[in-house]
């Protein structure tokens, strides 16, 4: 947690850590969504039917976002233990050697079947690196927030509000009207 006196150079430091970690990751899942359709169907799961195939390759896309949940469990019970700080640098060495190692991962031709089955266990893993440093940097830039009153909490709303509910546009609305009430009032429409 932060601490009570908090220096406008440690709070930047905190919002470029959260910035950068956040950029990496969202560009990491992004390139990947692309190369997906585009290389990693013909080179991970070759089928008669190229429909298959590229089903095949979005489908370990899809993994990806499916273990980000689980990666926030894990990685936000140990921040909360053993501190955010570390567990932030663990999700982006996990995401980042996950990456390295799809790019060094041998095609199907030759290895075979367990081309795609690697493929699939690298793609959870960036998915729980992803989880694990999205819900910390949240969190750490919530908490270091908090210690400067209601309007940074309020002004951190939207990056709570997406990461909680994937930006659905009916709950910008209330949270946005409580930012204008009270601190308490703003966590309780957050947590909606």
């Amino acid at each position: 947690m932060a601490s009570s006196t908090l220096s406008d150079r440690d709070l930047r430091r905190v919002v470029a850590a959260s910035l950068i970690g956040a950029t990496i990751e969202w560009y990491d899942f992004f390139l990947y969504g692309t190369v997906a359709g585009i290389v990693f169907n013909k080179l991970y799961f070759p089928a008669k039917d190229p429909l298959i195939s590229i089903l095949l390759a979005y489908t370990t896309f899809a993994v990806g976002f499916l273990a980000r949940p689980l990666g926030g469990v894990i990685f936000g019970h140990f921040g909360d233990r053993i501190g955010r700080k570390s567990m932030l640098v663990l999700t982006l060495m996990v995401m980042g050697v996950a990456t390295v190692l799809i790019g060094l991962l041998p095609t199907y031709q030759r290895i075979g079947v367990a081309a795609p089955i690697l493929l699939l266990v690298l793609r959870v893993l960036q998915g729980i690196g992803f989880g694990g440093e999205w819900g910390g940097a949240v969190s750490m830039t919530y908490e270091y927030a908090s210690r400067l009153g209601s309007s940074m909490r309020c002004a951190t709303a939207p990056k709570l509000r997406y990461s909680a509910i994937c930006s659905m546009p009916a709950c910008a609305i209330p949270a946005s009207r409580s930012c204008v009430s009270s601190p308490e009032s703003s966590r309780r429409a957050l947590l909606r």
